[in-house]
Order: C-alpha cells, then sequence, then structure tokens
C-alpha cells in the first residue's frame, strides 16, 4: 500500500521547556527543573508526527540563518520530512518559544515566530505541486493568515482534503472558511474564532453549530481529557479520550491533528479517525517534550487497538458532548 501524501503549511519554532511548581506571575523569580531545548512549531511537529505514524509527509515552512536553522534542518533529516518547499530567510531570525509546564502538566508559551512571519500566499504557490499530489493538506496560525488561506484554497482546489488546526486562534475572513474541510479548534481557540471570551460559558456543541454557519463541512472540537467532538451535517458525536498519565500536554493538539490527518488520508471514515487522532493525542501527553513524545505508528496502533476493543467497544453516536 503506498504511503498517503501530507503537505503540512506551518511553522517551525524552537521550543525551550521549564518545568516549575506552578505558572509564574508578574515580577516572579522561582526556581525550575527539567530543562530542555528542542524543535517546535505547529506545522513542524505536524510534518514529523504525520512521518513517524506513516505518511510520505513534506512542510513547507521558514527558518532563519541563525544557529536555530540547523535544529529544523537536522530533525526533517533524521524523520524523513521533505523539505524541498523550506525556505531560509535573512531577515528574521528562526522562530522561538519559551514554554514553562507546571506540576500538573499545564503549559504558559510566549512565541516569537521569526521567519515564521515572513511567509505568504507565493511561498504556498511555490509549493502548489506538491499540493496537488497530497491526499490532505493541513495548516495552522502560528504563520500569517495570508498562507494559511492559501494552502486551503490550493488544496481544496486539488481534490486534497483540507485540515485547518486554528492555533493561536485570531479573527479570519469568512471566504477561508469555505476552503475547509475540517475545522479543529480546542475548546477556548472554538470561542475566539467566534470573537467570545475564551471562557465563554456556553455548551461547544453549541458553539461548535454557531460555526459550522460560517460555511465549515465538519467541525472537529478536541476537549482535552474528555476527548473530542465532531459535528456535521449527518453527525454529532462525542469521541472519549483514552486514559493516560498526564506529563505534559505541550504536544497534544498537535498529536492529535497528525493522527487525524493520517487516518483520513488512509480512508478512514471521520469517527474513525477522530479516534486514531485521539489516540495519538493521549499518546503525546505521557512524555516530556513535544517532539520526543510524538507517536509512532507501532505504538499508536496497539492502543488504538486496546481502545477499540475496551473503551468504544459499546460507543454510540448518541452520546452527549461537553
Amino acid at each position: 500500500m503506498r504511503k498517503p501524501e501530507i503537505t503540512v503549511v506551518g511553522s517551525f519554532a524552537v521550543g525551550l521547556t521549564m518545568r516549575a511548581p506552578k505558572l509564574p506571575i508578574f515580577g516572579e523569580t522561582m526556581l525550575g527543573k527539567d530543562f530542555d531545548m528542542g524543535p517546535g512549531g505547529k506545522g513542524s511537529n505536524q510534518a514529523v508526527a504525520t512521518a513517524r505514524l506513516g505518511a510520505s509527509s513534506s512542510i513547507v515552512t521558514a527558518i532563519g540563518t541563525d544557529k536555530l536553522a540547523g535544529i529544523a534542518t537536522d530533525l526533517y533529516a533524521e524523520e524523513g520530512v521533505d523539505t524541498s518547499h523550506l525556505s531560509v530567510r535573512t531577515e528574521r531570525n528562526t522562530g522561538v518559544g519559551f514554554i514553562t509546564l507546571n506540576d500538573k502538566g499545564e503549559n504558559f508559551i510566549i512565541l516569537d515566530m521569526g521567519a515564521n512571519e515572513l511567509m505568504g500566499a507565493a511561498d504556498v504557490d511555490a509549493a502548489e505541486a506538491r499540493i496537488a499530489a497530497s491526499d490532505v493538506v493541513m495548516t495552522v496560525l502560528e504563520i500569517p493568515v495570508e498562507a494559511a488561506a492559501r494552502a486551503m484554497e490550493l488544496g481544496r482546489k486539488h481534490g486534497a482534503r483540507t485540515i485547518l488546526n486554528p492555533a493561536p486562534a485570531r479573527a479570519l475572513p469568512a471566504a477561508l472558511f469555505a476552503h475547509v474541510d475540517y475545522l479543529t479548534p480546542n475548546e477556548s481557540e472554538l470561542r475566539i474564532l467566534l470573537g467570545l471570551p475564551a471562557d465563554d460559558p456556553r455548551s461547544s456543541r453549541e458553539l461548535a453549530g454557531e460555526l459550522r454557519k460560517h460555511g465549515v463541512r465538519n467541525v472537529v472540537v478536541t476537549l482535552g481529557r474528555t476527548g473530542a467532538l465532531i459535528l456535521n451535517d449527518e453527525l454529532d458525536v462525542m469521541v472519549p479520550a483514552i486514559g493516560v498519565d498526564v506529563v505534559d500536554t505541550t504536544g497534544a493538539g498537535d498529536a492529535f491533528n497528525s493522527g487525524f490527518a493520517v487516518a483520513l488520508a488512509e480512508g478512514r471514515d471521520i469517527v474513525d479517525a477522530v479516534r486514531f487522532g485521539v489516540v495519538c493525542g493521549g499518546i503525546a501527553c505521557t512524555a516530556l517534550g513535544v517532539v520526543p513524545s510524538l507517536p509512532h505508528r507501532a505504538a499508536a496502533d496497539t492502543l488504538f487497538n486496546e481502545a477499540k476493543n475496551t473503551l468504544w467497544k459499546d460507543y454510540h453516536e448518541s452520546q452527549p458532548a461537553a
């Protein structure tokens, strides 16, 4: 069986991570531990994870000319990610993020996206041949909206399934949604996309329904420890999460989206694809650091089959969502 072709138009950044007893407040200095420096950026994470899960993965992104850029090129060579459309820019630094984790595995992140902010529609157009050959095209919002929108537009033009992971969430042009097959916000991103406070008390099901009115065919809301909600014309489904010992949640969303994308590219239906994504997201919570925690295919398949025979054995589509 041929490998599914996935193109990720997204971001690369180096993550600097440290664990602390709690998240700091303004002016506070505290001692931390478990410092780690490694590759990140949501687009990069998803390109690596889709490759680990068995796809032929390509990244469309931008890096600088500084020493941090080598972390990107070394990573992609090691993981087998195609870099034909990786651009090197002299105007800005390679993206970088500072991540603090508390003892519960919750995180606080500050990003300077650097060269990623220079990406535009022309960068995506340069990768059109690769996009045309793709089964799935994915994008995120750590790059300019212009580039993300063009990725969705070209993906749709060439018959690929398009996935927009709207992170970090921001206001988006209405025309963009018409090119998105699958929108995958978490609960706070869902609310921000609708112009609401991130903690708006209404249910995610109700708000996902509001978002669908903008023209998105399928909304998949990730609900953390609860699982994921699927809402489209035919389905209103809650897929429960698997139980894991949480160490670090930082890469869980990227792992979910990657598993979801690979499963779709392999021809699975949306419920089965979300189940596979939930398993991949769960695996990513069990280790410190993003790239070290991204799942490999054998582990994901094993846990998926276990969950299919236990957690999802008596699964019904009528289950209530959060």
